[in-house]
């Protein structure tokens, strides 16, 4: 028997929970960096953290959870042959993300209710820029991608259908003049590296390439892959944000660093790879932990947005962990701490707030010759 909360998996793709395990992944990175730098890394570059560039720089989840977007999205424009119904889909992705956006926003707002100018509403729409009220304190700041990212979903079906229509060199020529556009702004800009990394000018090539990623699986990969290629590609990822954690960190000094020029790029691209292998991988994960993932991709977006309060009220309430000579342990031990009050805490958000809405959603693939498992 369903429980009362539960929620109907898409009408417009068959669930796969492979893509729900990378959800996961992507909300437990950015968790396990905001524990570390809250707690231990003062947001400072850490190269001497040899093999821990994951947690340095595990605001990689954001890009993860990005070239996701482009896959899934690509994906069902993929069943549907481009017949999205635009309306429909923005009416969808609307119910997924604002509920609990609003309330995010409500409590920003509510926090800075003494600096509060009228024209902060328009926020909701440019979380990402400017002066946003959720960015103001830590507990609401990762609402910074809710722009980002809603931005692409009202972008996304033009891009579907001429990618559909042109093929895979639509989606490069756009990556191309993106990045000219970037070189552009990163020579204009006195901040360019927190430029690239907070806009949609920095972050849509990592949608295209989720998209280009969906493309490049419908045409070639056409039976499931050896697992050797999923280590391949998760260690390829950890090489590449240990070469970051060393020469192109975010927290470095330098707000002007080249690297990130094409650093976004190259980061997709890696896990775009993943995504691939991942997805289509012939394994399987042990029955539990594929379990636990899964609902934990269920949750993730509750889990982003909540954990940063957790962790502010463990850092008020409770101070830095200093239990161990090592701060490795102490980290682990924080991290599981936080994990588990904000997995609580996520879903419970979950079935009070987004479930609800998640049931409103409906069918926006137009084609209805498309089977649907």
């Amino acid at each position: 028997m369903s429980l009362p909360f539960s929620v109907p998996p898409s009408n417009n793709l068959p669930w796969n929970p492979r893509l729900a395990h990378l959800r996961c992944l992507a909300a437990l990175l950015v968790l396990m960096f905001h524990v570390f730098h809250t707690f231990f890394g003062n947001w400072q570059p850490r190269p001497e953290a040899f093999g821990f560039g994951w947690l340095v720089e595990g605001h990689t989840g954001v890009s993860l959870f990005f070239v996701l977007s482009g896959y899934l999205f690509m994906s069902i424009a993929l069943r549907a042959e481009g017949a999205l119904d635009y309306g429909r889909f923005l009416r969808n992705r609307t119910l997924r993300i604002f509920p609990l956006f609003l309330v995010v926003f409500m409590v920003a707002v509510s926090v800075n209710r003494d600096t509060f100018r009228p024209q902060d509403i328009l926020y909701l729409f440019f979380s990402n820029i400017g002066d946003p009220p959720t960015s103001k304190q830590f507990m609401t700041g990762a609402a910074w991608t809710i722009s980002v990212e809603f931005t692409f979903y009202l972008i996304f079906p033009f891009l579907a259908r001429f990618a559909l229509a042109q093929g895979p060199g639509y989606l490069l020529r756009l990556i191309g003049l993106l990045l000219l556009f970037k070189l552009g702004a990163f020579l204009l800009n006195e901040r360019p590296t927190h430029m690239i990394y907070s806009t949609l000018l920095g972050r849509l090539d990592q949608f295209l390439i989720g998209m280009l990623a969906a493309q490049y699986a419908a045409m070639h990969i056409l039976r499931p892959v050896h697992g050797v290629w999923v280590v391949g590609a998760g260690l390829t990822m950890w090489a590449l944000l240990e070469v970051q954690k060393y020469w192109a960190s975010f927290f470095s000094p330098d707000p002007v660093q080249v690297a990130w020029v094409v650093w976004p790029t190259v980061e997709a691209l890696a896990w775009a790879l993943v995504v691939l292998s991942y997805a289509h991988w012939r394994g399987s994960l042990w029955g539990w932990l594929g379990r636990v993932l899964e609902r934990g991709g269920e949750i993730s977006f509750s889990l982003y947005l909540w954990h940063g309060l957790v962790i502010f009220l463990g850092m008020r309430l409770l101070g830095t962990p200093d239990w161990f000579a090592d701060w490795r342990l102490n980290a682990l031990l924080a991290g599981i701490a936080v994990l588990a009050v904000s997995w609580g805490v996520a879903s419970l958000s979950y079935r009070t707030i987004e479930a609800p809405f998640l049931q409103m959603r409906g069918r926006y693939v137009k084609q209805t010759h498309v089977t649907l498992e």
